[in-house]
């Protein structure tokens, strides 16, 4: 089948690609809310090859489904929307503090849960409400934890960049540029020791692809064999700095020297979904591996950065128009009528309803009691004393 969009002009930015092919065993017409037959099988192509360092990359042909497809849609619509929603939250000073949206980005996450389960685990940095979602949090827990309330997935005490689900195998966003890959490490030593057959995404930005921290703990997990993917989201600007100003070799796909790496177009859910379910298969039976995703943040780098100072307006709009994951699938299931754009257009408008209705709840919910700054900090049974600077004076007892 021919391609949805071929892109030939030379002058486009180094982020356009073109948007991934397709083909159909047959034509497939369905509701949006109920496709007869969600079990179909359709055939799709990757935008572009993948990318491989010391090994064979895998197959660019995904195997998917009118349900999946239509998932896909929902799923990346309501990530999409929750972080434009934030960003007018923050402006109206219900979100404070820092603040790191993910939109443009959000194939990465839909594609890795669809070729993983919840036992196997995700850390990743600050970037982190729609990993959040992906693994089965809820936009209340999101946007209550957003503006510091108690029904907030870290009971309002985390904010923006410390999102967790342990329950799912969601070990959080952290804040330490690169720290969150050691600790990916120690989560993939527990799985190899437990012996459970899962793995851990450690994932990180090009920004922290330079990090001692995350070759010494790659260096470990080579040794132990560890089942660890480290998952480097390239957006091309570590914080207001281009790749190409911060690292002399920015093919970070290839940045583990002896352990091999993929490169992966990280606007194709279908490629991240390929991609991840390789590299699962790989690391449980070899060790670690390296995935770069080779995405882009429409968003600055937080709420504090306009994100057009270092970057022209004419590059973000052209990958909006070219490579924007959302549109990717959208073609799709257009192409395969399972769904009207009418029926898209009123799906959309039901996410921002849902959204709109999490963001009232979340308003409802009370701020943390101010005995919750004693919580979660030292592990109960202890009897911790705090003393005051003569150590004569007993401030209080911790439970």
């Amino acid at each position: 089948m021919a391609a949805l969009n071929q892109i030939t002009s030379s002058s486009r930015s180094r982020f356009l690609k073109p948007l991934a092919s397709f083909s159909s065993s047959q034509s497939l017409r369905r509701s949006f809310s109920s496709p007869a037959d969600d079990t179909s099988v359709i055939t799709v192509e990757t935008s572009v090859p993948f990318t491989g360092h010391k090994i064979d990359p895998p197959s660019r042909t995904v195997e998917t489904t009118p349900k999946e497809l239509l998932g896909f849609f929902r799923d990346m619509a309501v990530m999409r929307r929750m972080e434009i929603a934030a960003d007018s939250l923050y402006k109206a000073k219900l979100i404070r503090g820092f603040c790191h949206l993910y939109d443009g980005q959000e194939a990465v996450s839909v594609g890795m849960e669809a070729a993983i389960t919840k036992k196997d685990c995700i850390i990743t940095a600050y970037r982190d409400h729609c990993i959040f979602l992906g693994r089965g949090g809820t936009l209340l827990e999101s946007f209550s934890e957003l503006m510091g309330r108690q029904s907030g997935c870290s009971k309002g005490k985390g904010g923006s960049m410390h999102f967790y689900k342990k329950d799912s195998g969601f070990y959080g966003g952290h804040g330490i540029v690169g720290a969150q890959v050691p600790l990916g490490c120690g989560l993939a030593f527990a799985q190899k020791y437990s012996k459970d057959n899962t793995v851990t995404f450690a994932m990180y930005g090009d920004g922290a692809a330079n990090q001692g921290q995350l070759f010494e703990a790659l260096n470990m997990a080579a040794l132990l064999d560890l089942p660890a993917i480290l998952v480097c989201e390239n957006n091309h600007y570590g914080m207001g700095t281009a790749e190409w100003r911060a690292a002399k070799s920015p093919a970070y796909y290839k940045r583990g020297d002896y352990v091999p790496g993929l490169k992966v177009d990280g606007m194709d859910a279908f490629a991240v979904k390929q991609a991840c379910k390789f590299a699962k298969e790989y690391a449980l039976q070899n060790g670690p591996i390296i995935l770069e995703m080779d995405t882009y943040r429409y968003h600055g780098h937080s709420m504090s950065d306009p994100g057009s100072t270092y970057r022209t307006r004419d590059e973000i709009s052209g990958v909006r128009q070219e490579r924007d994951p959302i549109e990717r699938i959208k073609k799709l299931i257009l192409s395969h009528e399972l769904a009207t754009e009418k029926e898209l257009k009123d799906a959309e408008k039901e996410v921002r309803k849902e959204v709109d209705d999490a963001i009232a709840q979340a308003k409802e919910s009370p701020m943390p009691d101010p005995s919750e700054l004693f919580t979660n900090v030292y592990l109960k049974g202890f009897g911790v004393e705090a003393f005051g600077a003569d150590r004569k004076h007993l401030k209080a007892v911790l439970p």
